[in-house]
Formats: C-alpha cells, structure tokens, sequence
C-alpha cells in the first residue's frame, strides 16, 4: 500500500521521502467498531504540518501513517460493525481516520457519515471537520439570530467559507476579511458574504463600521483577532473563539469586554464526544439539511492535487497561503464526478 509513514520528527521538505510503497495495510476490527476505507480523496489541515515536525498538542507515536479527513468508499473485505448497514464496496463515506494519506484507512465508524447525494469525493473530503465547527460555533455558542451582523475572519479559509454560508442560511448578514483582493472574491463568490474586507487596509476596522452600520454583533475568529474585533463590535455583541491561525493567543483586556457587555466564547467541536454527546447528531442533521435543500455547499480548493505524490506541495502551498477553502489530494478519480482540474508536480 502507498502512504506517507512519519517514522521520526521531520521538517516539510523531507515530507516526499517519506511516501512509502509498501507501507503496512491497516487493520479493522468489527467488533470494536471499525470500518475499512479505500481512500479516494484526503483534505488537508495545518495540524498536519505541525504532526510531522512533533509539534502538534497531540503527538502521536512514531511511526504513524499521517492524514486525517478523507473521502472514499468501503472497503469490500471490510468488516461491518453492529448498527452499521452500509454496503461493502458501495457505501460512499467521508470522515476522520489516522492515516488518511494512504490507499485505505482504517476508522471508528462514529467518525464516518455517508456522503449526501450531489457530493464529490473531493468536497465531502473536507466536510468532517469544518462544518461541524462552525455550526458549533455559529449556532449552539453565538445563538445567531436573523439579521444580525455576523464578521467572519479568513473568511476564504476552509472554516471560514463554512462559516459565512452557515451565518446566511441561519438568516444572518455577513461580513468577511481576507488578505488579497483574490480571495474576497472566494469569499463573495464561494460563500456569499454580503461585504468583504481587506485586514491589511490600514482602516479596515473603520471600514467595518461603515460597511455594517456601527459595527457587528457576532465575531468568528479561527485567526487569533479578538482584540482588533472589540473596536466594532456592538453593545452585548459575542466573540466565538475558533483557533489561532496566526500563530498568537491573545491576552484580552477585560475592561473592553466590561464597558460593551460583550461575551467572548470558545468551541472545541472535538470535545463534544466526551461533553456533549447529544449535540453530535444535531449538528450533522442540521447540516445535511443545509447541504441537501442547497442553502449550503461544500467547497474545494479548484485546483486539486493530483496523486499522493503532491501532498508535499500542497502542504506547503497550504503553509504559503496560497490557497482558499479545503485543500484536497485526489488518490483515485470519482466515478461520479470526473475530474474537471489538478495540479500535477
């Protein structure tokens, strides 16, 4: 089997010498719940780059199979857990996985969902992760209501496209900030943003104000800009916190959060497992009601990465910024949607 083994802790240049050819086939165990997928799309993320070079909050044993979304579609020797009726070597599925950079992948079921009708290997691919973040985010902590401003830092990245169609079907006004004038374009054109700012214009918090009329009432941060956020966010307005993509956590000053009556709030979708069981089903039938009345679609990087041969670079094109949405590596075409472009090494 072909698949990246991180086998000690590496930089991103030495990424291409660890793609194996005979890497060792995973295993599943059915009756603790496991499934075997053969892979056909995998989704990047940046805790990938930091896994490879040791640096993740959750570092993983050498050697591991690296990758952790993908898409793809049941194994026909794969094992089927009790309370699972998906079809081996039909059932199309995304999800989560150690070692999605590699021909199958072996995953607790829980962590899978069968792809919706419509959905390529490469959207759904990204899905897992994102959606369920930003539902989180948008719905069970900020409450969003109709009409209300909602601003949506990195609004091109793969969370913030996610996020600023959900603020629209949940009946919201949205605006998003990006860093060129590319990808405010992605954020009109892919995610439907109502207005768009470029963070790097020097007024760019006046230009909020004016665009918004004085200012908004909810804030998604995945950047790490709470404290930028307070000069425009109104009177009991809420700050959800995503994640730190800037690579700083800020230290807030506690009397502006006193003097506008805001909340400032975090979500952790990862810990609703072990917190918030029941939300889990909620979130994902909300989101495949989104997804299948077309209010909400999935979006990819257009330019997929073509063979496992070119994760290397699409990592660091991802590292670069180079990109927008979900970044995705194709391993094998979908049959049902065929290729329409790829970037080849």
């Amino acid at each position: 089997m072909k698949a990246y083994v991180i086998d000690k802790d590496i930089t991103l240049p030495d990424l291409s010498s660890r793609l194996r050819n005979d890497a060792e086939e995973p295993e599943a165990d059915g009756d603790h719940g496991e499934i075997l997928v053969d892979v056909y799309s995998s989704a990047l993320n940046f805790f990938d780059i930091l896994q490879i070079q040791g640096k993740y909050q959750i570092k993983k044993p050498h050697p591991f199979t690296l990758g952790a979304e993908f898409a793809g579609i049941i194994n026909e020797k794969s094992p089927i857990p009790e309370g699972c009726d998906w079809i081996p070597g039909k059932t199309r599925v995304f999800g989560m996985a150690n070692g999605a950079y590699g021909e199958r992948a072996s995953a607790d079921w829980t962590n899978v969902r069968e792809i919706p009708n419509g959905i390529s290997f490469e959207q759904a691919s990204g899905l897992f992760v994102t959606w369920p973040t930003s539902y989180a985010a948008l719905k069970f902590r900020a409450n969003v209501q109709p009409d209300e401003w909602v601003l949506v830092h990195a609004g091109a990245g793969g969370v913030g496209l996610s996020a600023i169609q959900i603020a629209k079907a949940l009946g919201a006004k949205v605006i998003a900030t990006a860093g060129s004038a590319e990808k405010l374009k992605v954020c009109i054109e892919q995610g439907g943003a109502d207005e768009v700012v470029n963070y790097r214009d020097k007024d760019w918090q006046q230009q909020v104000k004016d665009k918004t009329d004085g200012g908004v009432d909810v804030v998604y941060d995945p950047v790490g800009m709470i404290i930028p956020s307070l000069k425009f966010i109104k009177w009991n307005g809420r700050i959800v916190v995503v994640g730190f993509a800037a690579g700083t956590i800020e230290k807030i000053p506690a009397n502006l959060i006193l003097l506008k009556q805001i909340s400032v709030m975090g979500v952790f979708w990862g810990a609703h497992i072990a917190n918030e069981p029941e939300r889990i089903p909620e979130a994902w039938k909300a989101i495949f009601d989104l997804l299948e009345s077309k209010k909400c679609k999935p979006t990819a990087f257009d330019k997929i990465y073509d063979g496992l041969e070119t994760l290397p670079q699409a990592l660091k094109d991802l590292q670069d910024r180079k990109t927008w949405g979900k970044v995705v590596v194709r391993l094998r075409a979908d049959p049902l949607f065929p290729p329409k472009g790829s970037s080849k090494l």
